[in-house]
């Protein structure tokens, strides 16, 4: 490497800030690290320009990781690939920059070349310690563009590389082994495989799995069974991992499921019942949790009382909607639901209840409204208007009915007709 070149790296590696490792394991269970390069940090920084090779390859690993890690990936892309273009580059190094310069691809979204980069690696590298990282990271990334059979194989690969280990290691491949067989089963459900998904989500949760893992594979395997439309067998799973896993993330989401798929087996009663109680339960004090709570007690809410209402069933769908009014103080929230109460009211023959729903709706909108509000607000007024033209149309029916009855009692009967006696 020119002396001027070499200057210009070790400036950069002075000035870049120090670098985390990052973690390429994509599975929000799992959690399995990708190979990150093996790069080494020089003692003292070498700015004579007398840098041995060795030296200057260490040296721009660095430097690719670190530019990589700030966004920097033109720059990182040039660092990586003089370590490749070095005619005294060892495997190791190598390797190192291969994986580095996969992994940059792959965090800037260049899918293909990432993909390209592991074939590489792979077929110069075969049987490198770093492979199984390699296989489960390509697989992933198969998976992502869609070819989900290539995605499969990949896994099976880091299956069939981790049957053959023992003793120094044995560990690590254990948990290669465990992530292959989740991406598996990840891969089948993302493919729309729903019953294979299913078969493998069953047997993970059999395994000696973290108890986050054990959990998400009982969440995935219900959520197979509904999407496949066995709604009876989604309802049995759900219930099972909400017993035996209340504290876990996906909770509201299954909850979610269990409201829908009862729905869906007409079973009523049951729906309502599961859907009052996630409508009910407490928020957790974690900010992420909370938005998560709100998103689906707000979606399992709407869904299934507006299934009620469309169904013509105004009492539940009353008693959903008045749930749904506690989640939020918010005007842009609960005059919306205000309006599918009254509706209701209207169709459950409580005009009078009905109106001062409407009437609420108006005077809350009346000062610098939204211009969604103050649509709702003109149509609350309709609803008014449309109440009293019911109203005057029933006075006008019941007099139209009552005024021939009171005059048939007022003239007498005329005298019957004597019957001839034979």
């Amino acid at each position: 490497m020119p002396a001027a070149l070499w200057l210009a790296t070790a400036a950069c590696l002075a000035a870049a800030t120090p670098a985390t490792q990052e973690t390429a394991a994509e599975h929000p269970a799992v959690k399995a690290t990708e190979p990150a390069p093996a790069l080494t940090t020089p003692t003292k920084p070498v700015l004579t320009g007398l840098a041995t090779p060795e030296e200057e390859i260490r040296g721009l690993l660095t430097l690719g990781g670190r530019l990589a890690d700030r966004g920097q990936f033109d720059a990182a892309d040039i660092a990586f690939r003089q370590v490749l273009g070095s005619p005294r580059v060892k495997p190791a190094e190598e390797r190192a920059a291969l994986l580095g310069l996969a992994q940059l691809h792959r965090k800037h979204g260049q899918l293909t070349k990432a993909a390209a980069i592991y074939e590489r690696f792979l077929k110069e590298h075969a049987d490198a310690e770093e492979t199984p990282e390699a296989m489960l990271a390509l697989g992933r990334i198969l998976r992502a563009l869609g070819t989900h059979k290539l995605a499969i194989a990949r896994f099976y690969s880091v299956l069939n590389s981790t049957l053959k280990v023992s003793g120094e290691g044995l560990e690590r491949y254990q948990l290669l082994a465990k992530t292959a067989q989740f991406e598996i089963a990840e891969t089948h459900f993302q493919a729309g495989n729903f019953a294979e998904a299913n078969k493998f989500f069953s047997r993970l949760r059999l395994l000696d799995l973290a108890p986050a893992d054990r959990a998400r594979a009982h969440f995935k395997a219900g959520y197979a069974l509904r999407l496949q439309g066995n709604h009876e067998g989604a309802v049995s799973t759900l219930r099972s991992y909400l017993e035996q896993w209340p504290e876990d993330e996906n909770v509201p989401e299954a909850r979610y499921m269990v409201a829908t798929s009862l729905r869906e087996l007409k079973r009523t009663q049951e729906a309502l019942a599961a859907t009052l109680e996630l409508l009910r339960s407490e928020k957790s004090h974690k900010e992420d949790d909370a938005k998560r709570w709100a998103y689906w007690q707000r979606k399992t809410g709407n869904q299934l009382a507006n299934d009620f209402y469309d169904a013509g069933d105004s009492t539940n769908a009353r008693t959903i909607y008045s749930g749904l009014l506690a989640l939020s103080p918010e005007l842009s929230w609960r005059l919306p639901i205000t309006y599918q109460i009254a509706l209701c009211d209207e169709r459950l023959g409580l005009p009078e209840r009905a109106r001062l729903a409407y009437d609420s709706i108006i005077k809350a909108t009346e000062d610098n409204a939204p211009a969604d509000l103050t649509e709702l607000a003109n149509m609350a007024k309709w609803r008014i208007q449309h109440l009293e033209w019911r109203d005057r149309v029933s006075q006008q029916l019941s007099k139209a009915l009552e005024s021939p009855a009171t005059k048939s009692a007022a003239v007498p009967a005329p005298p019957r007709t004597p019957t001839a006696i034979p």
